[in-house]
């Protein structure tokens, strides 16, 4: 009796450990989808080894993000739009690979960058200096390469400094933007008219980042189609420093829980 009790419960714990995984493994396919910032693209909002979940409820389920191995259905179910401000994920119309920016143009907006300042339907964005961001210039990430630096050329553990500005778009969502230098190739753009369906993303780290301001033919993002949004992230659950997250000696103390704006 006392083997089959200890056999019981042995089972038992099995039985618990599975259905734990189960229920964690239902729960990241419907509702959220980790990610780790690979890139410097959203400096600072996100840095890399940022490591966050993706909400992929915030706009319902499209056929990218469709929790079943079936989605016969087009476009957009059980969800609402995305607003400027937002930062979401997505998977990129052409490459297939997932990217995380910001949303700054709806259907119909009119968007385009004169002289590195952004402007909507017409309008130039409100824009105010802040402190620069600072940096070590050290090679970052498991892609080790060195941030790029508007005080450049910068030796190795030295200072590196982006000038940082906080911009607020129309509807009033204010977030952190960084600038390199001036009369790069992103700072002059032609006026685009976001599509139907679709929405105009940037980078916060504005002269380090491929976006919808370089169009799909010179590898560009293009205007991103709605369907292709994974969710929206919402906030940094940690962060590492080095090569990998399991390096916790490396984690990041003040990026714990943080929130996105």
């Amino acid at each position: 009796m006392a083997e089959q009790a200890k056999s019981d419960g042995i089972w038992e714990t099995v039985k618990t450990v599975v259905y734990a995984l189960l229920i964690a493994g239902v729960f990241r396919t419907l509702f959220f989808q980790p990610f780790w910032i690979p890139s410097g693209s959203m400096k600072d909002t996100l840095l890399i080894g940022d490591f966050l979940f993706v909400n992929k409820m915030a706009y319902g389920y499209s056929r990218h993000s469709c929790p079943f191995s079936m989605c016969p259905f087009e476009g957009r179910i059980f969800g609402s739009e995305p607003e400027q401000g937002d930062v979401v994920v997505f998977r990129h119309p052409t490459e297939g690979t997932d990217f995380i920016k910001r949303v700054i143009g709806l259907p119909g907006d009119r968007v385009q960058v004169i002289d590195g300042v952004l402007h909507l339907n017409g309008a130039a964005v409100s824009l105010t200096p802040e402190a620069p961001f600072e940096e070590v210039f050290d090679r970052q990430g498991p892609q080790q390469l060195p941030p790029r630096c508007a005080n450049a050329p910068v030796g190795q553990g030295g200072v590196c400094l982006k000038d940082r500005f906080t911009e607020t778009l129309p509807n009033g969502v204010s977030h952190s933007i960084l600038n390199i230098a001036d009369g790069t190739r992103g700072d002059n753009t032609p006026e685009y008219v976001v599509p139907a369906g679709h929405v105009f993303v940037m980078g916060d780290n504005r002269d380090n980042s491929v976006d919808s301001r370089f169009p799909q033919s010179v590898g560009g993002v293009g205007f991103v189609p709605m369907e292709n949004i994974l969710g929206r992230a919402d906030r940094v659950m940690f962060s590492s420093a080095g090569q990998r997250m399991v390096y916790f000696w490396t984690w990041r103390s003040d990026r714990f829980f943080e929130a996105i704006e």
